[in-house]
């Protein structure tokens, strides 16, 4: 019997995967990148020129060099912010290149809130992974009160990016104890400083234990490169002050909320000390922070961050990120001393217990969307933790602490959304509903990958939906507050009322240098938004800056160099907005426009 021979058959050909996992890591980044971008850009310009006093700033910027460069309230460079410029130089460039409008005063925001989340992605992607760095990428961006601080014109956005860069720098420098990186590390920090000053170096001993400890080298090298570092800091905050202190006085404007045209004075007294311990710079968060006015912070204390003012700004996520960062560091606390992911957890969880443990007890002025520099952080402890327990969740300790940051997530979101109960009501209900689910879960070890779905939902779905309500509101007025609670922060955060046409259709037809003046910023800017002519914001923010003059003021006037003076500004003590109004209320004739009174400096008694 003879065999014969059969064609062998033919294997069927192993189909392709669709995409390899870099593939889908670096897709699902971009689409990170473009909902955050979404969720920012969208609808923007509802919320008008946002914080007037600032949008001025960037009108005058985009006029006017000078003002750009020292961040000036007017074209004409009477007086500056109470902020050093930085944030200024990014909107004010940008107003000069796209023209002054809406969209160019509150889009530098969002495209550094979208750098922030892309930047903070790729932070924690160097110590934890993709699917870490993905979630506290999407969490940092769905925090209401990065939302509500991408969407608006105040110095925060920039801050935060700037920190964000920081930390990224530190992580690069601890993978091979780099000092260039350390050093990039403290230029960022630096040009924090310019940006709202002493907040910037909230961040700095988490930066500099995280190296100190962690980084591969010998101590004393680590000590010389944190020397570097701390140089770099001062000569990228240092210039500028080295700058207006060399300037002369007489060629540049006033430093607005100093006490004596001092850069380095503003920096220590009113935006510094005075904002922690509340000896300068006006009322502090503890006398005016209760529920009767949310827009300062509540009542000074451990549990300030979860009150009825900075709760739906920040806490969504903090009892996890508490609970997650303790439980690392305790099962990391035997890892080598290089361990990458325990210096992570030192650079995010330092970050988030000193500046956490200062806007709790600082007594100076303090508003809620401070907390904006808390959100990368958080999301970063949350993201790294757990990551880190989800690979661990076989062991039972392990497990035990994942179930316990799902819970305590899903029950505070519960009742933050229940401080707001004709808002949505039934979205309390479904994430107490899938919360449950998903320690039920944990608890009875479903070990399914369909559970990490779970797990993040029940993670994201109360501040998701905060954030989302943030975006679809409009905000204005100097203390704007996240979710649909935005015009509850009192007077203050309100917005100034619009000027007249006819008082604005005269400044327009005026030719001088400074179509009028008006005490207080708030007013000096309102009239120079619509008019687009300069307006001297006698006393600065609020009235009470010396600057200008009377005497100032009248060789002003006497060179014709201002048209109108307008009554109605907001006047604090100690400027020279009462003097200045008497004078010019005994010399010059009054004009009446929209009900206003208006004096024309033109026109003497």
């Amino acid at each position: 019997m003879t065999a014969t021979l059969a064609p062998a058959p033919v294997a069927a050909p192993r189909p392709k995967p669709l995409r390899n996992p870099k593939s889908l890591h670096r897709l699902a980044f971009l689409g990170l990148l473009a909902a955050t971008a979404v969720l920012y850009l969208w609808n923007l310009t509802a919320s008008g020129y946002g914080n007037e006093f600032y949008a001025a700033a960037t009108q005058a910027a985009s006029q006017s060099w000078k003002a750009l460069l020292f961040g000036s309230l007017d074209p004409g460079n009477t007086i500056t912010v109470d902020k050093p410029p930085a944030f200024l130089w990014v909107s004010g460039l940008f107003a000069k290149l796209f023209g002054f409008s809406s969209w160019t005063v509150l889009a530098p925001q969002a495209l550094e809130g979208v750098a922030a989340v892309g930047l903070l992605y790729a932070t924690v992607k160097r110590t934890s992974g993709p699917a870490a760095a993905l979630f506290a990428g999407a969490a940092f961006a769905l925090t209401p009160v990065a939302t509500l601080m991408f969407r608006f014109n105040l110095p925060d956005a920039l801050l935060v990016l700037l920190m964000v860069a920081a930390a990224y720098c530190t992580v690069r420098a601890l993978e091979n104890a780099s000092p260039l990186w350390l050093a990039l590390a403290g230029s960022a920090i630096g040009f924090a400083f310019l940006t709202k000053m002493l907040q910037a170096f909230l961040v700095l001993p988490a930066l500099a234990l995280a190296y100190l400890v962690a980084a591969p080298a010998s101590l004393l090298k680590r000590v010389l490169h944190l020397l570097g570092a701390g140089a770099a800091v001062a000569v990228s905050a240092g210039w500028f002050i080295a700058l207006v202190a060399l300037w002369p006085e007489d060629s540049r404007p006033y430093i607005g909320g100093s006490t004596n045209d001092s850069l380095w004075e503003l920096a220590i007294g009113y935006n510094g000390l005075g904002r922690i311990f509340g000896s300068s710079g006006g009322p502090g968060g503890g006398g005016m922070g209760g529920n009767g006015n949310i827009g300062f912070g509540g009542e000074t204390g451990i549990g300030r961050l979860f009150g009825a003012s900075m709760g739906p700004e920040i806490s969504w996520l903090l009892p996890a990120a508490l609970i997650g960062l303790a439980a690392g560091l305790w099962f990391l606390r035997r890892a080598p001393r290089t361990d990458r992911t325990r210096a992570a957890l030192v650079v995010w969880g330092g970050w988030v217990l000193v500046s956490g443990a200062v806007f709790s007890f600082m007594s100076g002025i303090t508003h809620p969307y401070y907390t904006v520099a808390l959100a990368p952080a958080i999301a970063a402890v949350v993201g790294i933790t757990g990551s880190e327990l989800w690979r661990g969740r076989a062991h039972f300790p392990v497990r035990t602490s994942l179930t316990a940051m799902v819970a305590v997530t899903g029950v505070w979101g519960f009742i933050l959304l229940d401080r707001t109960p004709d808002w949505t009501p039934w979205l309390r209900w479904v994430l107490l509903a899938v919360t449950a689910t998903a320690v039920l879960a944990l608890v009875f070890g479903l070990d399914r990958r369909r559970l990490a779905g779970v797990l993040v939902v029940a993670a994201l779905l109360g501040t998701s939906g905060y954030a989302l309500a943030t975006a679809a509101t409009t905000h204005s007025g100097s203390i704007p507050l996240s979710g649909p609670r935005s015009q509850q922060g009192g007077g203050m955060g309100m917005r100034e009322g619009s000027s007249s046409t006819e008082v604005v259709q005269l400044l327009k037809a005026t030719g001088t240098k400074w179509a009028a003046a008006t005490v207080g910023a708030q007013s000096a800017a309102s009239l120079q938004l619509a008019s687009g002519r300069s307006v001297i914001a006698i006393g600065g923010w609020n009235g009470s800056d010396p600057a200008p003059t009377l005497e100032e003021f009248q060789a002003l006037v006497a060179q014709g160099e201002v048209r109108y003076y307008v009554e109605g500004g907001r006047g604090g003590p100690g400027g020279g907005g009462s003097d200045i109004g008497e004078w010019v209320a005994a010399h010059f004739q009054t004009v009446t426009a929209g009900g206003q009174t208006l004096y024309d400096l033109t026109a003497a008694k």
